[in-house]
């Protein structure tokens, strides 16, 4: 068993990104991130932010932005951002597929409309993305006026400004700042936008977005369908990728491809993490093998069949086992979580984290000798791949789509391997840790500095 490396002592730059040690200072002094409410999308913003050196003094705040509880895993200052967020509930559960601000408009309709039918005197609705109570017409333009604005007006004393976005309820927001200060502001779109990438200064992006161009998913839809998916056209010869010897000459439009989703952690963050949850990980039995239960997606459909046979596979490896720490998601279903802990609750080797505070996730990360981690999570994966500890995946043949490219990338770089039940947790491999987040912030460093920003 390989033995866990200590936290090196404390040093001036302990949590800064050790190729980001001067940051990004020189070229770009603030950012403003737009967040969409969902804690996987905003992470991967949170975490480019920070590898350029810009997660504590020099990130500028626009609104009030309140942090989940997910993300308040993170012992990094707080980060200042404008958050897009969606009506929920009821009707607004069919109305996904709807661009956010008309979603947000015809919520606002919806809302005026029982308000008359009970007889009720109107007053104004707030809005989930920011305080106030505004007209219809300005139901998001708001949040564009105010940070183009400010663009603008602090550019000559500032410099330009760094807007990170990511998730598509954000998209119409980011390409709106562009188009209205591209002179002063640099905008980042995180995940594939589908359409008219020529709208953002940049675009970061996981491959597995361009599944669909594949003949495998082409064989998988209909003929008459091919015309409606999205991207329509292969990254072309204007592309960064995430690897130094498949890098292209850029001209218009940067796009970077990276293998997973981004976030924020690192080496840094590794040993100042280490070192915080250090006498309660410490003590602990080894080898610790640390189980991180998502829930089902569209692309990764599972219940109670896949619970009882992670369950079936933990008892199987037990013994190879010094400690077992189990934690599950906000949104683990009930009938999951409840077989395992049925299973575990009473077992002196299994610690099953009940949700309460303090999270140990990042912990987890910095302590645990191996990960199981269920195959619907991309962000979850991608973090423990960034450790370069054994990384087994449960469940990854239930997955389809683009998230089953996903997984066949990860088995043919090696970084992980299906959970079986049959390992020996006391063996020990590794491989070289993804660093999607590090590379693409050095590239993002090299396309600001083609701007002219040096």
């Amino acid at each position: 068993m390989r033995p866990i490396r200590l936290p090196e002592p404390p040093s001036p730059t302990i949590g800064v990104p050790e190729i980001f040690e001067g940051g990004a200072y020189s070229v770009i002094r603030r950012a403003v991130i737009i967040g969409n409410g969902y804690p996987g999308s905003e992470n991967q913003s949170i975490g480019l932010v920070r590898a350029l050196g810009l997660y504590d003094k020099h990130v500028l705040y626009v609104t009030p932005f309140h942090f989940t509880p997910y993300l308040n895993l993170y012992s990094f200052s707080p980060l200042i951002a404008r958050r897009v967020t969606r009506p929920r509930g009821g009707i607004n559960e069919w109305l996904l597929w709807l661009p956010v601000s008309l979603h947000q408009k015809l919520d606002y309709l919806i809302q005026l409309i029982r308000i008359y039918s009970r007889g009720r005197n109107y007053v104004p609705l707030p809005l989930e993305n920011g305080g106030g109570s505004v007209g219809l017409a300005s139901v998001l333009e708001a949040d564009v006026k105010q940070i183009v604005t400010m663009a603008r007006q602090t550019f000559e004393k500032d410099g330009p400004l760094l807007v990170v976005a990511s998730g598509r309820d954000t998209i119409s927001v980011a390409s709106s700042i562009r188009r209205l200060a591209s002179e002063n502001v640099f905008v980042i779109q995180i995940q594939h936008p589908r359409s008219q990438l020529n709208r953002f200064d940049l675009v970061i992006t996981p491959r597995h977005d361009f599944y669909p161009l594949t003949p495998q998913a082409q064989e998988q839809v209909p003929r008459f369908l091919h015309s409606w998916i999205t991207p329509r056209e292969p990254p072309d010869r204007h592309v960064f990728l995430s690897t130094a010897e498949d890098r292209f000459v850029v001209n218009i439009l940067h796009q970077i491809l990276t293998l997973g989703a981004l976030h924020q952690i690192d080496s840094a963050t590794l040993r100042s993490t280490a070192a915080a949850w250090h006498d309660e990980f410490a003590p602990l039995p080894k080898p610790l093998l640390v189980v991180n239960i998502g829930w089902p997606t569209s692309h990764c459909r599972y219940g109670a069949d896949l619970a009882k046979q992670l369950t079936a596979y933990l008892l199987n490896i037990l013994s190879s086992c010094g400690t077992v720490r189990i934690s599950f998601s906000s949104r683990t279903p009930e009938k999951v979580s409840k077989i395992i802990v049925k299973e575990f609750a009473d077992n002196p080797k299994v610690y099953i984290w009940d949700g309460q505070e303090p999270n140990p996730h990042m912990g987890h990360l910095a302590w645990a000798d191996a990960f199981v981690v269920t195959a619907d999570s991309v962000s979850l994966i991608s973090e423990a791949c960034s450790t370069g500890k054994p990384v087994y995946v449960m469940g990854p043949e239930r997955c389809k789509w683009k998230l089953s490219d996903f997984h066949k990338s990860l088995r043919e770089r090696g970084v992980v391997r299906p959970f079986t039940g049959s390992e020996d947790i006391a063996e020990s491999w590794s491989y070289p840790p993804l660093n999607d987040t590090a590379e693409a912030a050095s590239q993002v460093r090299e396309a600001l500095a083609e701007r002219g920003w040096r």
